[in-house]
């Protein structure tokens, strides 16, 4: 891409994909800003794979730039329905372009473009259109002063369902003892206030938005019941459905403070040095650039790259991983992971806010918002089965009542017992209250699922696609083999040139090569502390080799094709071994000593380099078809020698190779044809693929902003194991959700039977109702435990 080229950093949606259609070689461009992605479709014989990448860096600032998320914390209670209608509102609002939002998990969440909204706006705009939002608070810190603690919302409604309890009690004791029928009322009305108070805040919220919550049937139930003179068993109603209220906040806020009690593992405050002197400063005030001392034992305080010293850091708090990583200068560090062993000094990269750590709060609760298939289901059928609730409930007191004479006091409690039974609170939260578990749960071991959606549809894979190199691969070549041919050196004490000589040569002419393959080699002569000679003369061929003089002698290193200008008496004997190694999936170059005339190459033996297999890869495999994967395959760019070696080692059941990552794409949808597929890899260089795939996973991702943003699924580590984690435990949460669901509508059937056909007690009704309620809460909350089974 030429240097005068616009860069569209003002451009709207449309001129951007202007922009990139005018492009040779570009066949269509879209903007997808739901997705935040840039698609485009190019004729790869017009404009390289390389040039397609640099466009979209080109444009990928301009992008980011118009579009930003904002999310806002949703105060309240009210029916999810309510939610759903706040979020088709906040679209329409100009220059939001898209909105999730729910009740239960506390978080909405926007979209919007910068070039019409600024951020200070946005909540502003959101709360004009009734969304009970305020600003999300993203350092969580424990609140300090005493009367913000006693008085915080989980507190103040488990103290007005107390009030509920003690004023029926007093009730009920009142008739027992005599008092005046003043005093009873007395009791009563505080019952129903102490009851029916945050109840009437979530009904209003969901009336002001036409929609219908269970908290409305509730109240109009011991509304009812006081009515026909049974105001005990109204106020027994308010109090155990508030009660239950109380139990599934609990419940749905330990998924949030699972997650944000991570944030409690960073330090407050981090030693500072600056200015030649060092000092103690709240992590909120420092800088990129600030270097940070972090001693044996100390948590990291914010993301940063090390500048003296070394140590081995847990990282469990980001991806799950229980080994530590050893990690020196030059390498980066992670908010919240803990130093083990050495002191260390690093540059900070990120600011608190922006952390990986934060990010990954961040982004679980921006999953919370996203709610799976059957959740979004429930969540419209509510409106329209509360209403056929209320509908059922009136003609049991008009049709008796009218038509059959019944007398209206036992008509009338009837049917306010069936409209308690027949809410549908344990329903609507089944689905919810083990989704939001399930997320949970896999943060804190290190997986992030998106949503609830793709937490539901990774439950369907049939098909595992994955990457080869750094998802299979180590994705780092490393010296496996050394052959030697044996030839004498006239080096002082070589009496023949043996496999550590032969690597000492080969390293001391690629010290001064930057290829990958060089590298290798160095590495591996470094890592046995091997003696590197001083190498002169220094010449380098692209795509064939290198050589340089060592000690007098001529030394290459190259690829066969590199010796074919030479005169090789031992051609045959090194062609032999390098044949072998590439039938295992190896790269081997050869190493010789070429004559002062340059005519005659001796060659000294052969070196094999590949990217190996993970030590865990074929386990992994293994246990993926144990789980009933159907298929098992490798995508790779590699050629299909070596991808034949890595796929038999690994235990696939299928791959394919010399894939461009366009090809990986049309692989990827003749793969859909037989079922939901999942793709595996990097999260950067697989883009199009795991946008094509079913359910994208990025492996990994740990402090990689575009890694986090391209998968549906993110592992936060590299560990392969995490894959079948994921599965596992996307088919327990829809296990979960099933039971919760069945015995949900199970308790719906049997109460509402037992109250037409045998006069069930409102307060049995009651203490069914609210007690199925709580059980699925506490049958979701069982997937923060989740471990997998081996």
């Amino acid at each position: 891409m030429s240097a005068s080229s616009p860069r569209p950093t003002d451009s709207s949606p449309e001129e951007i994909e202007k922009v990139l259609a005018t492009k040779q070689g570009v066949v269509s461009a879209h903007v997808d800003v739901p997705g935040e992605k840039v698609e485009l479709d190019y004729d790869p014989k017009v404009i390289s794979d390389a040039e397609v990448e640099a466009l979209i860096n080109h444009v990928a600032p301009a992008v980011q730039k118009h579009f930003k998320k904002y999310i806002m914390r949703l105060t309240g209670r009210a029916a999810e329905a309510t939610a759903m209608r706040l979020e088709d509102k906040a679209k329409k609002i100009p220059g939001i372009k898209r909105a999730t939002a729910t009740f239960l998990g506390g978080v909405m969440n926007v979209t919007y473009d910068t070039s019409i909204l600024q951020p200070s706006e946005v909540i502003e705009k959101v709360k004009k259109i009734g969304a009970p939002v305020k600003p999300y608070e993203f350092l969580i810190t424990e609140e300090k002063v005493w009367w913000k603690k006693i008085f915080h919302r989980e507190n103040v409604e488990i103290f007005f369902t107390f009030g509920t309890l003690i004023s029926l009690g007093l009730g009920w004791l009142a008739l027992r003892i005599g008092w005046s029928s003043l005093a009873q009322s007395v009791c009563y009305v505080l019952a129903y206030v102490f009851g029916g108070y945050f109840g009437i805040q979530a009904s209003w919220q969901s009336l002001k938005e036409k929609t219908v919550n269970v908290d409305l049937l509730m109240l109009l139930a011991a509304l009812g019941a006081a009515y026909v003179g049974a105001p005990l068993e109204g106020a027994v109603l308010l109090f155990l459905f508030s009660f239950s209220n109380v139990l599934q906040g609990y419940a749905m806020d330990r998924t949030r403070k699972a997650i944000q009690s991570l944030m409690q593992l960073r330090p407050e405050t981090a030693l500072v040095r600056r200015n030649g002197k060092t000092e103690v400063l709240p992590i909120e005030s420092l800088q990129i650039g600030d270097r940070v001392i972090v001693r044996p034992g100390e948590s990291v305080p914010l993301d940063g790259e090390i500048v003296e010293g070394s140590s081995d850091f847990d990282e469990s708090s980001l991806t799950g991983e229980s080994m530590p990583v050893y990690k020196e200068m030059g390498q980066h560090v992670f908010a919240g992971s803990i130093n083990q062993t050495g002191a260390i000094e690093f540059r900070v990269t990120r600011l608190a806010k922006d952390s990986t750590l934060a990010r990954l709060i961040q982004l679980v609760e921006e999953a919370q918002s996203e709610r799976a298939k059957t959740q979004r289901f429930l969540d419209k059928a509510e409106q329209f089965y509360a209403l056929g609730v209320i509908a059922f409930t009136i003609a049991l007191i008009v049709i008796p009542t009218l038509v059959l004479k019944e007398n209206f006091s036992s008509t009338f409690y009837r049917a306010m017992t069936v409209m308690v039974v027949a809410s549908p609170c344990a329903l609507i939260i089944s689905t919810p209250a083990s989704i939001l578990s399930a997320i949970g749960c896999a943060a804190r071991k290190g997986v992030l699922f998106k949503g609830g959606a793709h937490l539901e549809r990774c439950a369907e894979i049939k098909i595992v696609a994955l990457d080869k190199t750094g998802t299979l691969t180590e994705g780092k070549p490393r010296v496996t083999d050394v052959a030697t041919i044996g030839k004498t050196l006239n080096f002082p004490g070589a009496k023949s040139c043996d496999e550590v000589r032969l690597l000492s040569l080969a390293a001391s002419v690629e010290a001064k090569s930057e290829h990958p393959l060089g590298q290798a080699i160095l590495k591996e002569a470094q890592s046995r502390s091997l003696q590197l000679f001083e190498a002169t003369h220094f010449q380098s061929i692209s795509g064939k080799g290198a050589n340089a003089t060592v000690n007098g002698e001529r030394i290459a290193v190259g690829s066969p094709r590199f010796f074919e200008q030479f005169h090789c008496p031992e051609r045959e004997v090194a062609l032999k071994e390098v044949a072998r190694f590439q039938d295992e999936g190896k790269t081997a170059v050869l190493v010789g000593k070429i004559s002062e005339d340059g005519a005659v190459a001796s060659l000294l033996g052969a070196i094999a380099i590949a990217d190996v297999l993970r030590e865990d890869a074929p386990k992994v495999v293994q246990q993926l078809k144990a789980l009933g994967i159907k298929q098992v395959v490798m995508v790779t760019g590699d050629n299909p020698r070596v991808a034949a070696a890595i796929a038999r080692q690994a235990g696939v059941d299928e791959f394919y190779a010399d894939l461009l990552p366009q090809d990986k794409v049309l692989v990827l949808r003749d793969l859909r044809k037989l079922g939901e597929v999942a793709m595996v890899g990097d999260g950067v260089n697989d883009a199009p693929a795991l946008a094509s795939a079913s359910i994208g996973v990025a492996m990994g991702a740990a402090g990689t902003d575009v890694a986090m943003e391209t998968a549906d699924v993110v592992l936060m580590s590299d560990n392969l194991k995490n894959i079948p984690f994921a599965i596992q435990l996307s088919r327990q949460a829809k296990k979960i959700v099933y039971q919760n669901l069945t015995f949900a509508l199970g308790v719906i059937v049997v109460l509402v039977i037992s109250a037409l056909g045998f006069q069930l007690p409102l307060p049995l009704g009651v203490v069914g109702h609210e007690g199925s309620t709580v059980l699925v809460c506490l049958n979701g909350l069982r997937l923060l435990a989740f471990r997998v089974k081996d």
